[in-house]
């Protein structure tokens, strides 16, 4: 088993879990890529990141700080929550139960929009 931590910049210093070691991957393609390689049966825990990038940043100190919203179109690389919109996708199409989910992201509107989105599909597919 292996557990993810998308994040551009940060590391985390401690283990995931006595039985997993964090596989680090810095933005949504080498997400991606780690998902499909491993699948999801042998995800422990994926931990996201919504700014993964520069202008996702720079956006959040400019605009998101004082105007509680994010305006996607100014960012120009995919963000946590393309990489978790992406996995729903992946779980609706493999079939596959998502693995645990947390978000460490400093960005409070992104972690909320990712959260929102992986509660609202768990609790559509009748999950905790």
């Amino acid at each position: 088993m292996i557990s993810i931590y998308l994040d551009d910049q940060r590391t985390p210093i401690e283990k995931p879990s006595p039985n997993s070691d964090w596989v680090i991957v810095r933005n949504y393609e080498a997400f991606v890529k780690v998902v499909e390689g491993v699948g999801l049966e042998n995800i422990e825990v994926i931990s996201f990141d919504h700014d993964l990038d520069r202008s996702a940043t720079m956006h959040y100190l400019q605009h998101v700080k004082t105007h509680y919203e994010i305006d996607y179109s100014k960012i120009e690389e995919p963000t946590g929550l393309d990489a978790v919109k992406w996995l729903i996708a992946h779980s609706l199409n493999t079939g596959e139960p998502l693995p645990k989910c947390y978000v460490h992201s400093a960005n409070p509107i992104g972690s909320g929009n990712m959260m929102g989105l992986i509660n609202l599909y768990l609790k559509n597919c009748k999950r905790p």
